[in-house]
């Protein structure tokens, strides 16, 4: 699965979601459901504000975790 590294680049940053949402003016629903992995696609436009003010790269923001099977 494509994990969202949202949570992280935050925690390295010293940064909330709040602010993450001031910044990029993505709605805060939509950004709840990239950081808890609750969704399936993502715009490109959403990807390029997040690195831009995470200030980090597409490869930053994403990794691949392996699929759980339970």
């Amino acid at each position: 699965m494509v994990h969202v590294r949202i949570k992280e680049l935050l925690g390295e940053r010293g940064r909330t979601k709040y602010w993450l949402n001031k910044q990029t003016d993505i709605d805060y629903k939509n950004l709840s459901k990239l950081m808890e992995d609750a969704t399936s696609s993502i715009h490109f436009e959403t990807m390029e504000k997040l690195c831009a003010v995470l200030e980090c790269t597409p490869n930053e923001l994403f990794e691949i975790r392996p699929i759980e099977i339970g």
